[in-house]
């Protein structure tokens, strides 16, 4: 009988096929580069942005998939429980070092919604441009994530990869 899946793989998975789905909505051929993890989900969101880029509406499944695994990124990249980042309706993580709270509202809050987080993740806008434009809030002493962001270098194109670049290939 075959081992059961674990939760990373089935998350794994829900990604790959989030990102194959943007990408046939988008008349693109199934993403056929590397399956490292940080990849799939760079061209993920990548994907949506050029979807929101070309003015249709993103798949939600590749929007769900890429908030959250961009979160559990942020996440990894800078433990701790000082800051909680908020991007309804996908998730919430805490990050950051700090002075650990224990009841209700971190000390520090940073919100914003879903395409404004993804691209603030791929490096598409800049932490400062998004609050300048209002469309982060951010509070607290630690609340300022421009440090960490963009998760990876930002691409080539401004709404991401198209279907002649490599990680497409």
């Amino acid at each position: 009988m075959p081992a059961k899946p674990t939760a990373a793989q089935r998350r794994r998975a829900a990604l790959r096929a989030a990102l194959d789905s943007q990408l046939a909505a988008l008349g693109l051929p199934p993403y056929a580069g590397p399956d490292r993890p940080s990849l799939v989900l760079s061209a993920c969101a990548d994907a949506v942005l050029r979807a929101r880029a070309a003015g249709r509406e993103p798949e939600r499944a590749a929007v769900r998939a890429a908030v959250r695994g961009t979160l559990a990124e942020l996440a990894e990249r800078a433990p701790g429980h000082s800051l909680e980042v908020r991007v309804p309706p996908y998730g919430a993580v805490q990050v950051v070092e700090g002075p650990r709270h224990t009841r209700g509202t971190p000390p520090g809050v940073v919100e914003t919604d879903p395409l404004t987080w993804l691209a603030l993740a791929v490096g598409e806008t800049t932490w400062s441009a998004q609050a300048a434009a209002g469309t982060l809030s951010a509070s607290g002493v630690r609340a300022d994530l421009s440090w960490l962001l963009p998760l990876w270098p930002p691409t080539s194109h401004p709404a991401g990869p198209g279907p002649d670049d490599q990680a497409l290939s």
